[in-house]
């Protein structure tokens, strides 16, 4: 296993990875979206299963593409897949057909992030809250794309805004634990990740992974397996160390972003 100072990049490559998936949209960490309260229960048992839901959604938009629930669903169902350039396509129609949709931009915004785009990502969520009435989900959601601007002093600023909403909210924390990353703050970014996983996201394997790596990144590699390990079947608990492992001695990190979607990955 490499040393520290030979992790460096590789963690904080793919932690610049996960700050897409973190909680771009607020509360990814926890499973959550930009989405608002759209769609009866049906929606929620098909956002369980993506693929279905791009059936189900994508028959509904073509058949009607103002309809601006049935374009939100079936752009976050084609988000879930991995086909983002669809999403985006998908949310920049809805929005041309329903301007001033604050719903329907944030999912714009996340779609753009997810694929790249993070200064038009960036001003698009910016459209989708106002200074006056902000969405703390969206403003982590802005932090995490000037993060990958590497702004990431403005990016901490936006994160600590968020915090003021929704004090120690952990999707918000991992978002910004990941920041202090991606400078190689390692101590901070420590002590904020166990923030995170201590205010609920204990059981989210993102943020167990994250923690992990950064643990491990400052050659505490028993203490990091420990913690990827921890009340998990042994199975699950094997799989998860393999891949911290995986994480702590390759040789090559991946680009930024590269892996947006990786449910382990980022947070």
């Amino acid at each position: 296993m490499r040393q520290p100072s030979s992790l460096a990049r590789t963690v904080a490559s793919a932690a610049g990875a996960a700050l897409l998936a973190a909680s771009l949209g607020g509360c990814q960490t926890t499973g959550s979206d930009i989405t608002g309260s759209l769609g009866p229960s049906k929606s929620d048992a098909l956002a369980a299963d993506p693929r279905s839901a791009v059936e189900v959604y994508g028959e509904r938009y073509r058949s009607n593409p103002k309809d601006a629930e049935a374009a939100l669903r079936y752009g976050q169902a084609l988000r879930a897949t991995g086909q983002r350039a669809q999403a985006v396509a998908v949310f920049e129609q809805a929005t041309i057909a329903s301007p001033g949709n604050k719903t329907l931009l944030a999912g714009y915004g996340r779609a753009l992030a997810d694929a790249g785009s993070f200064q038009r990502a960036f001003d698009v969520l910016g459209s989708a809250h106002s200074p006056e009435n902000p969405d703390w989900r969206i403003l982590s959601v802005q932090g995490t794309t000037l993060d990958q601007m590497g702004r990431h002093e403005e990016a901490r600023r936006y994160y600590a805004s968020a915090l003021k909403i929704k004090p120690e909210d952990p999707s918000v924390l991992s978002n910004l634990g990941l920041s202090y990353v991606l400078t190689k703050e390692l101590a901070n970014a420590e002590l904020t990740l166990r923030r995170a996983y201590g205010a609920g996201a204990s059981t989210d394997p993102r943020v167990r992974q994250n923690l992990a790596l950064v643990v491990g990144l400052q050659g505490r590699f028993a203490e990091a397996e420990s913690i990827v390990r921890a009340d998990l079947p042994a199975d699950e608990a094997a799989a998860n160390a393999a891949y911290l492992r995986q994480m702590l001695s390759r040789k090559e990190a991946p680009r930024l972003g590269a892996q947006a979607d990786d449910p382990r990955g980022r947070s």
